[in-house]
């Protein structure tokens, strides 16, 4: 029987242990009662999610609190190079299209929209609504005029399809409650070749980071490939880069990962 990570090692449903018969009709009833609390553990469990996330398999890993622990101060990122080092490993050039997933005060946006020029697009996304106006007051007040806003939800970055060349995820991800809604409808707002950047920390999601083999599972689980992984001391974490790849899988269709045995063979040589 799974335990919840986070949950004190108590079981999420239990069946009686009661030793019965091993008759036919006895091991039918068995059969049916243990169907049954199985139904009913699904249902109670999945009362605590979003009605748009229940057709998706549950992620049985914790997350961590939403802006908790500022990473550091821009300044701080600079001085390492942190921007530029990743923008430099994603090939972003002028004229393309980009989205910030979790944008936050825009550290990333401010400098994509630089990057990207004035024949290019960045689209800011996030799900706090205070968080965003506050960007959205900076970016007029740099007169960024390629760069737009938008709310997103926990399960769902709302990005239009077929539109950009890169999708950032930059200490963030992380903190996605429901990532299998979350990448499968991510992944049609991807052009052809487009790619999916990751930036985080090789800790436990409920400490601000993701274990590269959880990542690489869940990313695998809604079919992406990934491209590229490095850890780099700019980063004070590591990179990873994914494109999708074969057919999306159907939400019914797409096997959860577990924390404790991560997939293997999704890292390149």
């Amino acid at each position: 029987m799974w335990t919840e990570p986070g949950r004190s090692g108590r079981r999420l449903c239990q069946c009686p242990r009661k030793r019965l018969s091993r008759g036919p009709m006895m091991r039918f009833v068995i059969l049916a009662l243990t169907a049954l609390t199985l139904t009913a553990c699904q249902q109670a469990d999945d009362s605590e999610r979003p009605a748009t996330s229940r057709e998706f398999p549950r992620a049985y890993r914790p997350v961590s609190i939403q802006g908790e622990t500022a990473f550091s101060t821009e300044q701080q990122r600079d001085d390492r190079n942190e921007a530029t080092t990743v923008m430099d490993l994603a090939k972003i050039r002028p004229g393309m299209t980009v989205a910030d997933i979790g944008a936050g005060e825009g550290y990333y946006t401010i400098r994509l929209a630089e990057r990207v020029g004035s024949k290019g697009r960045v689209l800011a996304q996030d799900i706090d609504r205070s968080v965003l106006n506050r960007l959205g007051e900076r970016v007029q007040r740099e007169r960024l005029d390629n760069v737009s806003i938008k709310l997103g939800a926990e399960d769902d970055p709302g990005l239009p399809p077929n539109s950009f060349d890169r999708v950032f995820l930059v200490h963030m991800y992380h903190e996605v409650t429901e990532p299998y809604a979350f990448l499968w409808r991510l992944r049609p707002a991807l052009r052809d070749h487009g790619q999916v950047i990751v930036v985080d920390v090789d800790r436990p999601t409920d400490n601000h980071g993701i274990r590269p083999e959880l990542l690489f599972c869940e990313f695998k689980a809604v079919g992406f490939r990934l491209v590229e992984f490095v850890r780099k001391p700019e980063l004070q974490g590591y990179y990873a880069q994914f494109e999708a790849t074969g057919t999306r899988p159907e939400p019914k269709d797409i096997q959860p990962c577990n924390e404790r045995a991560p997939s293997k063979g999704n890292a390149p040589e």
